[in-house]
């Protein structure tokens, strides 16, 4: 896919907030020292007079965002997942959470892909807390047309909403005219018989490319892209492990509590299936180029298409 245009979704989320800021006035932004990096610099750019920079302290920022929720305005919070996620995950559980206020949690920079930056910086948890925490909707757009649409979406949602996004130029691969992005729904990308792989965020390129490449073989994949984690479309994912027999889930996250856990919850009870989980196996990531560690982490293309041959 080396011709596919890319682009980073976290260039998506600046792109996005900037244009819903001029549709709705009650929009805010706030960023914890991190703007050039998140891309909530555009929307400063913007719309200045809506964006709060409260410097690197994110407990603070989410309680600040609660408060702008709780006055009538929409409220999105961000900087790195695992700031966002992890720094400030008790005032985003207690602050946010608990009272179900309407606030939009923008989290960049998330897996393996951060790269340099090293383990500190490459949060592989993220989606597993989010999760745990009662009403809160966990949103994993895989490109830049989809990483819009749950901007767009979020805002349109009331109530908490968690949003992930990366940091490396990932391929376009949603550019259909009847492309819908729905929560909660997922999105069946390619028909198959013999496999069901369902991935989410960075990986889902990875997957169809894979799939292509099992196909060569006599192996027909069915691809599913899941961009909402939670609500999970479960529907789909039982009707696709019936139809198939195996299931493999792909994520650039902790196979710990992420989708490979909650396809695994569902299928558990409602249709039991062989499933491989394909992931961050429990295990912290280190520095180095971004490319280079998918593949020594095993989420890039080859290593996909390996280890779902081999679980065939």
């Amino acid at each position: 896919m080396s011709e596919v245009k890319k682009i980073a979704t976290r260039d998506s989320y600046g792109n996005a907030l900037a244009e819903l800021g001029n549709e709705h006035k009650e929009i805010v932004v706030l960023d914890a020292d991190l703007a050039a990096a998140t891309k909530t610099g555009v929307f400063k750019k913007a719309h200045p007079d809506r964006f709060i920079d409260c410097g690197i302290a994110e407990g603070n920022m989410m309680g600040v965002a609660a408060g702008l929720a709780a006055a009538g305005m929409v409220p999105f919070a961000s900087s790195f997942a695992m700031f966002a996620a992890g720094r400030a995950f008790e005032q985003v559980r207690n602050s946010i959470g608990y009272p179900h206020l309407n606030v939009k949690i923008g989290a960049t920079h998330a897996g393996i892909s951060v790269g340099e930056d090293g383990a500190t910086h490459q949060c592989n948890e993220d989606i597993a807390l989010m999760r745990t925490i009662p009403g809160m909707v966990v949103l994993n757009p895989s490109d830049d047309i989809e990483a819009r649409a749950a901007v767009r979406a979020a805002y349109e949602h009331q109530g908490p909403v968690y949003m992930r996004f990366g940091r490396l130029a990932v391929p376009v691969i949603n550019d259909k005219p009847d492309y819908t992005f729905e929560i909660g729904k997922g999105v069946v990308l390619r028909e198959g018989k013999d496999v069901t792989v369902i991935a989410t965020g960075l990986p889902v390129a990875n997957c169809l490319e894979a799939a292509e490449k099992l196909a060569a073989e006599g192996i027909e994949a069915k691809v599913i892209n899941i961009h909402t984690i939670k609500p999970l479309d479960e529907e789909l994912v039982v009707a696709a492990a019936k139809e198939t027999g195996k299931v493999v889930t792909v994520e650039e996250h902790s196979v710990i509590g992420g989708l490979g856990s909650a396809v695994c919850d569902v299928l558990s009870e409602k249709a039991p299936t062989k499933v491989l989980k394909i992931g961050v196996n429990d295990t912290f990531g280190e520095s180095g180029p971004a490319l280079e560690l998918l593949k020594k982490y095993g989420l890039d293309t080859e290593s996909i298409y390996q280890k779902i041959k081999a679980f065939m």
